[in-house]
C-alpha cells in the first residue's frame, strides 16, 4: 500500500469518526470535504503524470529520434573496431587451419556480420537506403 493511500485511509477514518460524533446533519459537509481531498489528490497525480510525460517528450525531441540506450560514442565504436580486429587474427588462423579457405571465409563472414550488427544497432538508419540532398530545401530526402 502506498503512503498516499494510507494517508487517504486515515482521512476517511477521521471523516467517519467526525460523522459519528457530529451526527447526520453534518454528513453531507463531511462527505463533500473528503471528496474534495480525493479530488485534490487525483488532480495532483494527473498533473505529475502530465508533467512527466511532457518532460519525456521534450527529452526525446532534444535527443532527436535516438534511443537513450544507443551507444554510439566515438570511443565505443573505436574500441569495438579494435577488439574486432584483434580477435580476427586468431579466428582467421583457426578457421584457415581447420577449414582452409572456406573456414577462413566463414570466420571473416562472422566478423563482418558482428560489425555490421553493431553498426546498425548504433545507427539504425545506416542501411535504410541511399539518400540524396534536395536542392530546394537543403534537407536530406529518401
Amino acid at each position: 500500500m502506498d503512503a498516499r493511500d494510507t494517508e487517504l485511509k486515515k482521512e476517511l477514518n477521521v471523516t467517519l469518526q467526525a460523522r459519528r460524533e457530529l451526527g447526520e446533519e453534518y454528513e453531507s459537509a463531511l462527505v463533500d470535504s473528503f471528496l474534495e481531498k480525493v479530488d485534490q489528490r487525483i488532480d495532483g497525480a494527473v498533473e505529475r503524470r502530465l508533467r512527466r510525460q511532457f518532460a519525456e517528450r521534450q527529452m526525446v525531441a532534444a535527443r532527436g529520434s535516438r534511443s537513450p540506450k544507443a551507444t554510439d560514442s566515438w570511443g565505443e565504436r573505436f574500441g569495438f573496431g579494435i577488439v574486432s580486429l584483434v580477435l580476427a587474427i586468431p579466428l582467421s588462423a583457426i578457421g584457415g587451419a581447420l577449414g582452409h579457405l572456406p573456414g577462413l571465409f566463414a570466420a571473416w563472414a562472422g566478423i563482418v556480420g558482428v560489425n555490421a550488427f553493431q553498426a546498425v544497432r548504433t545507427n539504425p538508419g545506416l542501411f535504410g537506403g541511399l539518400r540524396r540532398r534536395s536542392a530546394e530545401d537543403g534537407d536530406w530526402k529518401d
